[in-house]
């Protein structure tokens, strides 16, 4: 396995695991941030953040949907972004700085796996 390939797939299951566990934990009420919760929001990342960890097992399986599960995450994420940053009112700044996060790092696995296909 390429290390391209390595680095894709960790970056997937650590963003997806790591965004289950946080909205799992505001949706059951175990954090109560300071600053008004979206729930639709929530729920947006917590479903995108199941998805990363379905890509990460595809990468790792070397299935081509990954590829294309890849730049639809991302997508989904930068019209999000752009969204909470221009239109939503209500979004508190962690909210739009951890989307930021996500199509940073979505970002960098999509450079990865195209970079690991074309060679």
């Amino acid at each position: 396995m390429k290390i391209t390939k390595i680095i894709a797939l960790v970056l997937a299951l650590f963003i997806g695991i790591m965004s289950v566990f946080a909205g799992f934990m505001v949706l059951l009420g175990f954090r109560i941030p300071d600053y008004t919760v979206l729930d639709w929001l929530v729920i947006y990342n917590v479903l995108l953040s199941v998805l990363s960890i379905v890509t990460a097992f595809l990468v790792w399986k070397n299935y081509a949907l990954s590829k294309k599960l890849i730049a639809a995450i991302l997508t989904s994420h930068l019209l999000m972004l752009l969204y909470l940053y221009f239109v939503s009112e209500a979004v508190a700044l962690d909210s739009i700085k951890a989307m930021g996060f996500r199509v940073s790092i979505w970002f960098i696995i999509f450079i990865l796996t195209y970079k690991n296909s074309i060679k």
